[in-house]
């Protein structure tokens, strides 16, 4: 069973606080966006083994033990001894580490297929709930629809915002950026509009009022990222800005809108969906 899970961006994010247990309050909503990976699991024919994990496309870094993929299908493992051995494909074309969601959406679509495939019966509430155990982000991946994101970013509210008449802009540098560091770099304030009335305004006015808190201290310590999303606003962005905590950037244009990669950037990854 194959599903191509897709990527997010953030708009606005709004860090409030820092929480007793570590963790930070905030703000965003999440908007779904049709970058995709490919996922594919089935039932792993004469295997010893209880899961087997396989990848290609952009190069997946790391040991595939913590992937989290494999977290997936050990979430629902534990869950369901009965789950059969099992083959997982990943295909990778989401940039990673860049703000897009990717590596959450992939695990989310595990948990989705791996539901389907093995008749788990498990409702959407069950299945958020599983997904908010591997990442703050991941239950936006089974809404899958506009969500304003409130607590580390799990507790979700379906929020009316519709970009379909708009083309979407997705600019990656190539540039990690640590999410830990960035959130060290911030200083958690409550603000005066919430996002979830900026984004129901009219959207010339999010240029001015729509605000994503990383922005200031990764584009001083990253001046090539402060740049991109200048290059964005002077091809006719309606709106830019960094997506989560970087370091992709989007901008919303005008429907059929394509734009180059800038000159002093030629090599950076543009999507445009």
């Amino acid at each position: 069973m194959i599903q191509f899970p897709h990527c997010k961006i953030n708009l606005g994010l709004s860090i409030i606080e820092k929480r007793v247990d570590g963790y930070h309050e905030l703000e965003t909503v999440f908007y779904p966006v049709q970058l995709q990976d490919m996922v594919e699991v089935c039932i792993a024919e004469n295997s010893h083994d209880e899961v087997q994990f396989t990848h290609s496309g952009i190069p997946v870094p790391g040991d595939t033990k913590n992937n989290l993929c494999i977290k997936a299908y050990q979430l629902l493992k534990d869950k369901f001894p009965q789950i059969p051995a099992t083959q997982i494909h990943l295909h990778k074309h989401i940039p990673m580490g860049a703000g897009l969601g990717g590596g959450s959406s992939d695990a989310t679509a595990v948990l989705k297929i791996m539901n389907q495939l093995f008749n788990l019966q498990l409702a959407q509430k069950e299945l958020i709930s599983l997904a908010a155990q591997l990442g703050s982000d991941c239950p936006f991946f089974v809404h899958e629809t506009p969500c304003l994101a409130k607590g580390r970013g799990e507790i979700l509210e379906p929020i009316q915002c519709d970009l379909s008449k708009y083309t979407i802009v997705l600019v990656h540098p190539g540039i990690h950026v640590s999410t830990a560091w960035a959130f060290g770099q911030l200083h958690p304030h409550s603000k005066s509009t919430s996002i979830a009335t900026i984004v129901q305004q009219d959207i010339h006015t999010w240029k001015n009022e729509l605000i994503n808190d990383f922005e200031a201290p990764i584009f001083e310590a990253y001046p090539l990222i402060a740049s991109l999303k200048e290059y964005l606003y002077q091809e006719s962005a309606i709106y830019a800005s960094m997506s989560g905590s970087g370091s992709s950037l989007f901008g919303i244009f005008p429907k059929g809108k394509t734009i180059a990669a800038p000159s002093f950037a030629s090599s950076i990854r543009i999507d445009t969906i």
